[in-house]
C-alpha cells in the first residue's frame, strides 16, 4: 500500500476499490499509515466525496475491523437507530414492544455525548441495571427474553472509534459518505438483519433540514441494501424534546409510562411507527394498532420489567426512581401561544445541570433534568408554569434557567410542525 497515492487518488475524484480501503484502512488500525496520513484522507473525501458502492464498502471494511454479534439462531433480529435528539427515549419504548410482537432487540448502545441522551446512561439510573455483559450473558437474555442492551464494546467497529476521534480532531465530522458509514459500520456489526433509522430533523438534531436528513436516510439505506439488511428510515422532527421528560431517569420513567398505555402522544406515535416500520422490514408486519394494544394491556410492560430484573435492574424502583431534589418553575412571561421550545437549548440546560457529558468519561447526575408542562402550539397565559427545572443543589442552575428562557417563543396561533415528517423504503 502507498499511502500517498492512496490519498492522492482520492484528491483527484477517483474511486477506492474494496481491497484497496481494506489495504489502507488496516495499515491505519496496525498503526502502518499514521494519523496525518488518515486526516489528509479525510479531508480529500470531505472534498470529494465517495460513491455508493464506495461508501458501502468503506461501511463494510469498519465493520469488519473488530468483533462481529452473531445473532444466528435468534427469530428476527431487528435494530433501530436514531440520529440523536433531545428527551429521545424511544429504544426504551421499542425493545420490549419488539419483543413482545415476536422480534429479538439484542443489541449495544452508547452513552450520551454533548446535548443528546445515551440509552445506557438512562438503563444505569435504574438500581442494580448492569449494562456490562459477557457474552454468555448477553445470549442467554436474548434467547429467553428476546430483548437485551449492553453498553458498546470497543472491541466492535474499532476502526470507526478512530476514525471518528480524527474527524472530530480536524474538522471532518461534515461529510455525508463519512456519517453515514460511521453509523451503518456499527449497525452491521451488530448482527441485525433489519433496521429502522429514526433519522431526526430540526434545531436540536444534527441534520438541521429535511433535505439533509432525506440525504444522509437515503446514503445509510444504500449501505444496507448493499450489505444486505432490511432498513426503512424514518424522518421525525427535533425542533421540540420528544415527550415531556428530558433527563435520564425522568426519561426512564416516562418510557415506562408509555409501555403501560399513558405515555404522551408524540413518544407513542413515534414509537409505534418505528416498530410498525423495522416489523414490516423483518416480514412480520403488525399494525399500529396491534402494536398499541400490547401497550395499553401492559403485556410490552411486563416484558419490559422482566428485560430489567434479567439485567439486575431492581424493577421495584421503576416507578419511583430518584429525581434531583431542587426544583425551580420557569413560567409564561405573557399570554399567547407557545410558538417555539428550542431542543438544542432544552438539551444543553440539561447537560449544565450535570446530565450530559461535555467528554466521554465524564460522570453524570441521572436525577437532574426538566420536565415540559406545555409544548407548542398549546395556548398558554401569564405566569403558568411551562417547565419544572429538577437540579441538584443548584449547580448550574443559572446557566440552565437563562439557557431555557431562550428557548421559549409566545406568540400567535400557528400550525404545530408535524412530528413524522416521512417515510423511507430500501
Amino acid at each position: 500500500m502507498n499511502s500517498v497515492d492512496f490519498i492522492l487518488a482520492k484528491r483527484r475524484g477517483q474511486e477506492h476499490s474494496l481491497a484497496e480501503l481494506e489495504a489502507f484502512l488496516g495499515a491505519y488500525l496496525t498503526g502502518e499509515v499514521r494519523d496525518y496520513q488518515a486526516s489528509a484522507w479525510l479531508m480529500a473525501v470531505c472534498f470529494r466525496g465517495m460513491t455508493d458502492t464506495e461508501t458501502a464498502d468503506l461501511t463494510r471494511v469498519m465493520a469488519r475491523s473488530g468483533d462481529m454479534l452473531d445473532l444466528t439462531g435468534l427469530p428476527y433480529p431487528v435494530d433501530k437507530h436514531s440520529t440523536g435528539g433531545v428527551g429521545d427515549k424511544t429504544s426504551l419504548v421499542l425493545a420490549p414492544l419488539l419483543a413482545e410482537a415476536g422480534a429479538t432487540v439484542a443489541k449495544m448502545s452508547g452513552r450520551g455525548l454533548g446535548h443528546t441522551g445515551g440509552t445506557v446512561d438512562k438503563l444505569e439510573s435504574i438500581k442494580g441495571f448492569r449494562s456490562a455483559l459477557s457474552d454468555a450473558e448477553f445470549l442467554r437474555i436474548a434467547r429467553e427474553l428476546r430483548v437485551v442492551i449492553s453498553g458498546q464494546s470497543t472491541d466492535m467497529a474499532p476502526l470507526d472509534g478512530m476514525l471518528y476521534a480524527l474527524r472530530d480532531a480536524t474538522g471532518t465530522v461534515d461529510s455525508l459518505p463519512l456519517i453515514a458509514s460511521s453509523i451503518m459500520s456499527k449497525k452491521l456489526a451488530g448482527g441485525a438483519r433489519s433496521l429502522v433509522l429514526d433519522v431526526k430533523v430540526g434545531s436540536g438534531a444534527f441534520m438541521k433540514t429535511l433535505d439533509d436528513a432525506t440525504n444522509l436516510a437515503r446514503s445509510m439505506l444504500q449501505i444496507g441494501r448493499h450489505a444486505g439488511l432490511s432498513v426503512r428510515a424514518v424522518l421525525s422532527g427535533m425542533t421540540a424534546p420528544l415527550g415531556a421528560e428530558i433527563g435520564n431517569a425522568g426519561e426512564v420513567l416516562e418510557a415506562a409510562a408509555c409501555l403501560r398505555g399513558e405515555g404522551p402522544e408524540d413518544l407513542t406515535d413515534l414509537s409505534l411507527e418505528l416498530a410498525a416500520q423495522v416489523l414490516a422490514a423483518a416480514g412480520i408486519p403488525r399494525s399500529t394498532e396491534e402494536l398499541r394494544r400490547l401497550l395499553t394491556d401492559g403485556t410490552a410492560h411486563q416484558r419490559f420489567v422482566r428485560w430489567i430484573e434479567a439485567q439486575g435492574g431492581d424493577a421495584a424502583t421503576l416507578d419511583s426512581l430518584p429525581l434531583a431534589p431542587g426544583e425551580h418553575v420557569i413560567t409564561a412571561g405573557r399570554s399567547g401561544h407557545l410558538s417555539r421550545l428550542d431542543a438544542l437549548s432544552v438539551g444543553r440546560a440539561v447537560s449544565a445541570l450535570g446530565g450530559g457529558r461535555q467528554f466521554k468519561d465524564q460522570e453524570i447526575d441521572h436525577g437532574v433534568g426538566v420536565r415540559l408542562l406545555a409544548k407548542p402550539g398549546d395556548e398558554v397565559s401569564s405566569r403558568q408554569p411551562l417547565m419544572l427545572v429538577r437540579h441538584r443543589d443548584g449547580r448550574g442552575l443559572e446557566a440552565a434557567v437563562s439557557l431555557l428562557e431562550s428557548a421559549l417563543g409566545i406568540g400567535g396561533p400557528s400550525d404545530s410542525e408535524p412530528l413524522i415528517l416521512g417515510v423511507i423504503e430500501g
